[in-house]
């Protein structure tokens, strides 16, 4: 890694030393839940503002047009007008709760139960303090902030004003890993040893999201550990159920810069590029090829022409070998947790498919899963069990029915006033996002960096 991207790793580590432990004064979780909070029907449906109505804010918006007797959507603020439009119809929000941005929807007297901070990482911190200071209980899109010290500053205004404030780590509340946590605290097999973890981030998704988009820079955004991997440390975290002593990273750029550039590339793939029919990056094909990619292009209608048109002018036609990316492309972080448990993370983005690995190394037995099934081996009998998720659960929604399953169990603890029933509240997402930091510190600095989270007196 080059010193300026050295120099950029640190400074996103905000007021952090380097080479230091980490500390916040944070209250120790109760043991996590494996299943849906218990459902309870509500007085009345809790109401939303949607700050950011984007991919995340319709996705979690959409929970309310299932389910109209437990959310209504009430507000919105969004720059981007025909965004601001469309969202507005179709929820039904009045003029009078449409903003263009977050500033000055919480500027106004408060109008609603709940915020969802659903807007690009760098306006997470500014909004989400806010919105706990006026009184909101906050849904909180991942990454929580773009420093160690924002992080920290959110939980403390949390605490303050005493609102419920929920982390978007979605996997959490999907069904596959509930199941796999669940086979681990019940002892199936034995106590944990070791975990082998990947997210194979899937090539087009990588050049689409982190090198091409909106998470392509660390300065703009975060270092990719947190913007794209901050859902794995927090599901290795939950999993094991202790707290994380030391971590060691390294990582790199390996396919998406200047000297990888074909000979006849251009700096746009609409600009007559000799080898754009063959690159697998193509922004022709995989823009022209359908509507999969096409939330972030801010397209009015969606038209071939409106598409060639945003590619030939904005950030997205670009050459993927000639952008202004920063974050790595691959990324190990080893990690040590209490009682000398150790897990180790690929985050890898060259890879031809999706779709989480995990290994769990157990006393009695192992476990191993892709978020399809999960084959349960034992030693006392050397017996094979197999689980499909298709067999025990209805998926409902995005990240394997994560997303509306956070908004379920937020729902149900907004009008119980019970945190409890949360398994991702900001107290027991906080330790999650440390190890992160402190594997982008490590990565940058080369050094095995000892992370710490003391419990509150």
């Amino acid at each position: 890694m080059n010193a300026m991207n050295r120099r950029n790793a640190l400074k996103t580590l905000g007021s952090v030393a380097v080479g230091s432990a980490f500390a916040v004064k944070a209250p120790a979780s109760p043991l996590p839940q494996t299943a849906p909070a218990p459902h309870r029907a509500l007085d009345r449906p809790l109401t939303a503002v949607v700050l950011g109505a984007g991919n995340r804010g319709n996705v979690y918006a959409g929970y309310a047009a299932l389910h109209p007797d437990e959310l209504k959507i009430v507000g919105v603020a969004e720059p981007v007008a025909h965004k601001n439009e469309r969202f507005a119809k179709k929820y039904g929000i009045s003029d009078e709760h449409r903003f263009v941005t977050w500033e000055h929807a919480l500027d106004v007297p408060k109008f609603a139960d709940l915020v969802f901070v659903t807007m690009p990482d760098r306006l997470h911190y500014l909004s989400a303090m806010k919105a706990i200071e006026v009184g909101y209980d906050v849904l909180l899109e991942k990454a929580i902030a773009q420093s160690w010290r924002e992080c920290r500053n959110i939980l403390l205004q949390t605490r303050k004003y005493g609102k419920i404030v929920a982390v978007c780590h979605v996997l959490r509340y999907t069904p596959y890993f509930r199941k796999l946590k669940e086979l681990c605290d019940n002892g199936t097999i034995g106590d944990i040893v070791s975990i082998q973890h990947m997210e194979p981030v899937w090539h087009i998704h990588m050049s689409h999201s982190f090198v091409r988009g909106p998470w392509r820079n660390s300065i703009e955004s975060t270092p990719m550990i947190l913007s794209k991997s901050c859902h794995d440390l927090d599901i290795l975290r939950w999993i094991v159920g202790r707290p994380c002593r030391r971590v060691q990273s390294f990582g790199s750029q390996s396919m998406f810069v200047a000297e990888r550039a074909p000979k006849g590339s251009t700096l746009r793939c609409t600009d007559g590029c000799s080898v754009e029919a063959d690159c697998p990056y193509s922004a022709l094909k995989i823009y022209l090829g359908g509507p999969t990619w096409l939330g972030h292009l801010n397209l009015k209608t969606g038209s071939p022409e409106e598409i060639r048109q945003a590619l030939q002018t904005g950030q997205y036609g670009r050459c993927v070998y000639r952008c202004d990316n920063d974050v790595v492309d691959h990324q190990v972080v080893n990690m040590e947790f209490e009682s000398g448990i150790t897990a180790a993370f690929n985050m890898e983005a060259m890879t031809s498919y999706a779709g989480r690995r995990t290994r769990i190394m157990g006393t009695k037995g192992d476990l191993v899963g892709d978020e399809e099934t999960i084959r349960i081996g034992r030693f006392k009998d050397d017996k094979i069990t197999t689980l499909a998720v298709k067999d025990f659960a209805q998926i409902d929604s995005g990240h394997g029915g994560g997303d509306y399953g956070l908004v379920h169990d937020l729902l149900q603890a907004v009008s119980r006033r019970d945190p409890s029933l949360l398994t991702s509240t900001i107290e027991a997402s906080m330790e999650s996002h440390l190890m992160g930091f402190a594997g982008e510190e490590s990565r940058a600095t080369n050094k095995v960096v000892e992370t710490r989270i003391e419990a509150a007196v």
